[in-house]
């Protein structure tokens, strides 16, 4: 069976996006491999072993156009209250907390955050279909 390892999003200034990423969610530097054009950046904690890969395209200048292909990562969360006063704390500007219900049955409770580069994260409160993930 295939197991997701890493996901990757091209970022306009590396440490600017590691900075938030550690601030955010506790990812620190797993790896950092700098090539003539390019660097590539592993960012990872201690949760799991999925990496998120920051590629920075040197000599760019101009922010990525994300398109209209909506698109996000998700994070999982013991204390998803705790967590969104955190970075509200840290001036990082969390969305609101959503409860997303079905018959009136709570399917998820979450929020997303944008990370420097207008990239989405989901974070999802660790209960019902994300308990154990």
């Amino acid at each position: 069976m295939a197991k997701a390892i890493h996901s990757m999003i091209r970022v306009l200034d590396g440490e600017r996006s590691v900075d938030f990423y550690r601030s955010a969610f506790g990812f620190e530097i797993a790896d950092r491999l700098d090539f003539d054009s390019f660097t590539l950046i592993y960012l990872k904690n201690d949760e799991s072993g999925f990496e998120l890969e920051l590629t920075v395209n040197k000599g760019r200048s101009e922010p990525y156009a994300l398109g209209d292909g909506y698109g996000h990562f998700a994070v999982s969360v013991g204390d998803l209250d705790a967590e969104h006063n955190r970075l509200e704390t840290l001036g990082l500007a969390p969305n609101r907390i959503v409860e997303f219900k079905r018959d009136e049955v709570m399917i998820a409770r979450f929020f997303f955050i944008t990370d420097p580069d207008g990239y989405k994260i989901e974070v999802l409160e660790r209960s019902g279909r994300f308990q154990s993930i």
